[in-house]
């Protein structure tokens, strides 16, 4: 990118498009230089830019907690110490309101889906061209700095969740009560005849109920995050629109982004309690 001069369209679909490394037409593996190379590369491709952001970001998550752990102190607390302290009090009293069975996992894993969910999302408030400006530097086509706009990412961590609901149905209600609660609500009757009846159409909507959590999870932050991080390139463009529109340009960014915090926010908090939500329904027998 670097030396080019891209139309808008160009500049928009350069923005767009991630990393990719997979197996080349020559039976290579490589990086794709082009949006029809990534696509090539199938479903065997990994979006370097989004792992490796994602893992970075994760990791300052650790550092950063086990820092105020190890600094922790029974007497005036320091900056640090009281921002994790509300912290994770703010996600105790979450899982205090939506989670009713009892299980050591739950709270550290809100948590962890919180402040990484919001830290990947917060990327979206970092200029676009930084991440384009350092792969050309570095002598890489393509770069996105956002994880959370991936599908790929966000189908992840849904499919982690999922993982768990599933893990925990059967742990909790055997597999003979998980399997009761696929066929034998919402329709239920007395009549062994009727049960039989019932059981396909129970079984149907239940796995349909079933199946979009862990979509609904992973569309929800994508599709938020994407249209967030289409509306920062849009107004990328209009600074090379002329004089007249550049400050005007100036002035959407800075309010789109004061709006977008909340929005980040926002995302990383319903990811975390429909997460807590799911593994509360999967701890509860019914009867």
């Amino acid at each position: 990118m670097s030396g080019e001069t891209l139309t808008s369209s160009e500049y928009i679909k350069h923005h767009l498009q991630n990393l990719t490394f997979g197996r080349l037409p020559d039976g290579s593996w490589g990086v794709a230089h082009s949006a029809e190379q990534a696509k090539e590369m199938g479903f065997w491709a990994f979006n370097l830019d989004s792992l490796g952001v994602s893992v970075v970001l994760g990791l300052f998550f650790l550092v950063l907690f086990r820092l105020a752990a190890k600094r922790a102190t029974a007497a005036t607390p320091g900056g640090l110490q009281n921002f994790v302290e509300w912290v994770v009090e703010f996600i105790d009293g979450a899982v205090k309101g939506s989670f009713s069975g009892r299980n050591p996992l739950v709270a550290p894993l809100a948590l962890t889906i919180f402040f990484w969910v919001f830290l990947m999302n917060f990327m979206d408030l970092i200029s676009i061209d930084y991440g384009s400006r350092a792969a050309a530097l570095s002598g890489l086509h393509f770069f996105k700095i956002v994880p959370s706009t991936d599908p790929n990412v966000t189908f992840g961590m849904a499919l982690s969740v999922f993982a768990l609901v599933i893990f925990y149905s059967v742990k909790v209600k055997g597999v003979g009560g998980f399997l009761g609660e696929l066929t034998m609500q919402p329709f239920q009757a007395k009549s062994l005849v009727m049960k039989i009846v019932f059981l396909p159409v129970n079984l149907f909507l239940e796995t349909v109920n079933l199946i979009s959590k862990p979509i609904s999870l992973a569309l929800r932050l994508f599709g938020n995050m994407y249209a967030g991080e289409m509306i920062f390139i849009l107004i990328a463009v209009m600074y090379g629109a002329g004089w007249l529109l550049g400050p005007f340009a100036g002035l959407l960014q800075l309010g789109w982004a004061i709006f977008h915090i909340l929005i980040i926010t926002l995302q990383a908090f319903i990811f975390m309690t429909l997460t807590i939500v799911y593994l509360d329904m999967a701890h509860q027998e019914h009867h």
